[in-house]
């Protein structure tokens, strides 16, 4: 389509050249006309001067001398070269006046009528030039209106152009960049894991927990996690149960993707030295992104220091909403980017940098200079969100978080019921759920893609990782906030994140004896 448009843009270039090259010359045949009239109307008058000098020096013998006869002819064919505009008049009047003082009367009259004879044919010759000199102006006036003209054309041409070439990338979109990360060679291959997570997910769950303690478990948010003060609140909640050191990482999660990794990179190195122990690093989302980019600018730092690093629904690959969203040459590309910098830089706080660094462009770029480090045990998640009616319709599932227990006045009672203790848990409640299964519908529609709402299932892949899919079907938020409607027959976030590591630990301790360690 693209080869169609420009070759019918050059074959109208072509049309324009060849037809202004036409105007011109026709212009240059006019103006040549002009010149060959100019010269042959010189010629004549000057032929008829000739004659005239002839006749004067023949009548005139006995009156005018030679000398003076000469001298006048010199004189008059050096006035004729000099002057340009009417070269012969000035010849005739001074001819004229010479014939009304030397020669007699009779003679005198006819030269005079011969010279008023001369003076009309001059007249008539100037005469002819105007009509050329008019049409010569009409077709310099139609030839500079058809410029005018073309290049109105031309330009409504390419504006027309540009709008239908907007109108196809906005609707081709991300097509051709979902898993891309797949096709690019030189990429190790991927392991699927899922058996193992679910039988050590049905350990956990029977009580069976071997996650051990000589690690540090660093867990990492995503985007926006500032604003969700119990952002993984509950998951570090039930590894302090189990007497493991477990941090959230206090990073600002709305800033660029390298400034983050920078920031992990002291937060690592403060609990490894801090702690004797090697950290275990869990991202969610961009906080899977930041950990695989500190891990990748910083490996030589953190060789001795990081255990292994699980992504949960992270967008390695790149995002096709955050694509979608800033993509450049779309229809109102500029528009979206002003509304989203006024969300983010001045509502939130934040960095625009943060959500171009989701995009499919910018990931290409980091992981072009930046790749993962052979010998780091990976683990990557992805889910598939429910696009059911149920959610869709309902809000069936529908996020909350309990925000801590507010101190309430006892009013003079020393001991507090259990109803009263659980009446001060506020909810917090969100319908991401169902904001998750419309972009997620979105995505399967428009790309068909499998998607959590935010992540497709290929992008989450990162090469050289043992791939976890679970049996059910989870949105991007389910990880970190709890459904309203708990089913005790179903596992929790915080021990899917436990089954998470300790396949991981599986993973490093197989590596290690594979090299002898």
């Amino acid at each position: 389509m693209t080869a169609t448009v420009c070759s019918n843009e050059l074959r109208n270039g072509i049309f324009i050249s060849n037809h202004l090259d036409f105007c011109s010359s026709m212009d240059d045949i006019f103006s040549r006309l002009l010149t060959l009239t100019s010269y042959i109307s010189g010629q004549f008058v000057r032929f008829i001067e000739e004659l005239i000098y002839r006749d004067i020096n023949r009548c005139s013998d006995d009156v005018v001398d030679i000398p003076y006869g000469q001298q006048s002819r010199s004189s008059s064919y050096r006035c004729c070269s000099s002057s340009s505009t009417r070269p012969c008049m000035g010849i005739l009047d001074k001819i004229a006046s010479d014939i009304k003082k030397r020669l007699p009367v009779n003679s005198r009259f006819e030269i005079v009528e011969s010279y008023s004879n001369l003076r009309g044919i001059s007249f008539i010759f100037h005469g002819l030039m105007f009509p050329l000199f008019g049409l010569r102006f009409a077709w310099r006036l139609a030839l500079a209106s058809c410029k005018i003209s073309f290049c109105y054309v031309k330009c409504a041409q390419l504006q027309i152009c540009c709008i239908i070439d907007r109108v196809r990338k906005t609707l081709h979109g991300s097509t051709d960049d979902i898993g891309w990360l797949q096709h690019t060679p030189g990429m190790a291959p991927v392991e699927d894991g899922s058996a193992r997570f679910l039988e050590l997910l049905q350990c956990v769950r029977n009580g069976d927990h071997n996650l051990p303690d000589s690690f540090v478990y660093l867990l990492i948010p995503g985007l926006f996690s500032n604003h969700g003060p119990l952002y993984f609140v509950s998951t570090k909640r039930f590894f302090s149960k189990m007497g493991l050191a477990c941090h959230i990482a206090k990073i600002k999660s709305e800033v660029s993707v390298e400034h983050n990794a920078w920031e992990l990179k002291q937060y690592i190195e403060e609990l490894y030295w801090g702690s004797g122990k090697r950290v275990m690093l869990l991202g969610h989302s961009k906080g899977g992104v930041d950990a695989a980019a500190a891990l990748s600018m910083y490996w030589d730092d953190l060789r001795e220091k990081v255990a292994g690093l699980a992504l949960v629904q992270s967008p390695y690959g790149g995002s096709p909403l955050a694509s979608d969203i800033l993509r450049e040459g779309q229809v109102a590309d500029k528009q979206t980017r002003r509304i989203m910098e006024l969300l983010i830089c001045k509502m939130i706080k934040g960095d625009i940098g943060a959500v171009e660094d989701l995009t499919y462009d910018k990931r290409k770029e980091f992981i072009s200079k930046h790749k993962l480090p052979d010998g780091i045990p990976l683990v990557s998640f992805h889910s598939e969100a429910s696009v059911g009616p149920e959610v869709l319709a309902t809000m069936y599932h529908i996020a909350h978080a309990e925000l801590p227990w507010l101190p309430f006045p006892s009013f003079g009672c020393s001991e507090e019921s259990t109803d009263a203790e659980t009446g001060r848990r506020v909810p917090v409640v969100i319908p991401v759920s169902a904001v998750m299964a419309i972009c997620a519908l979105h995505l399967k529609l428009r790309y068909g893609e499998k998607s959590d709402g935010l992540v497709t299932c290929r992008d989450a892949e990162v090469p050289g990782s043992v791939v976890v899919t679970p049996d059910r079907k989870l949105d991007h938020a389910w990880m970190v906030y709890s459904s309203w409607n708990k089913d005790l027959t179903e596992p929790e976030a915080c021990e899917m994140c436990e089954a998470l590591l300790t396949l991981l630990v599986e993973i490093g301790n197989a590596k290690g004896r594979k090299k002898g360690v």
